[in-house]
């Protein structure tokens, strides 16, 4: 009986935290910076220059971590409405659907294993499952949503989209060599910094989100 207690009185703190003013305000704090953020982009060399990273996830993987993956999945929608707000649409919102999509797709994983075990092991663990799962969201997605959408919204035919890939890697002669040797390793490379950066930083950062201990 106080092994169900204790259970139970776990995931009644776990709702708590995050319908609480505390987890409120730190929902809406992790947005905003999310949202800064996704602002500043950088471009790699081998990919079109439409593919850009920026570390937005990395206060969604925060929260995620501290709040559990309810958190991240809203952090993420509050992230893609603001920046809808700001910037607009060029994709008629299919672009910032697969967006949230495949943000989720990386911290969602990751939070569920965290909250498995909260060590730094299990949020590694999380982390690198996460890397894998978005690249093959993100994979499949661009192949069959995204650019053929964009391609469809800037009046453009597939191979030209597919040329601005060959232009910058001669390897990509086709929509499976783009999404190949372009968008895995997009994804691949945004997984690994951000994953870097928030293990470098979560630590530190949820003592004062939550004030617990891992």
């Amino acid at each position: 009986m106080k092994k169900v207690n204790y259970t139970q009185s776990k995931v009644m703190s776990a709702k708590v935290s995050l319908l609480s003013v505390r987890g409120i305000t730190t929902i809406a704090m992790l947005s905003a910076i999310s949202v800064v953020l996704m602002l500043f982009e950088v471009p790699l060399w081998f990919a079109p220059s439409f593919y850009e990273i920026d570390f937005s996830e990395v206060p969604v993987l925060i929260g995620a971590f501290a709040l559990g993956p309810v958190a991240g999945v809203v952090i993420e929608l509050i992230k893609i409405l603001l920046n809808l707000i700001i910037n607009g649409t060029v994709t008629a919102f299919v672009g910032e659907f697969a967006n949230f999509l495949i943000g989720c797709a990386l911290v969602v994983p990751a939070a569920l294993l965290y909250q498995s075990k909260k060590t730094r092991n299990s949020a590694a663990l999380g982390l690198v499952a996460g890397t894998i799962f978005m690249t093959t969201v993100g994979s499949v997605l661009n192949a069959y949503l995204l650019l053929p959408v964009y391609a469809k919204a800037f009046q453009m035919p597939m191979d030209a989209l597919v040329a601005m890939g060959t232009a910058v890697n001669p390897s990509i002669k086709s929509l499976s060599s783009f999404v190949l040797l372009a968008v895995v390793p997009f994804n691949l490379v945004k997984g690994i910094l951000v994953s870097f950066i928030t293990l470098l930083i979560y630590k530190r950062v949820s003592r004062v989100i939550k004030g617990f201990h891992d």
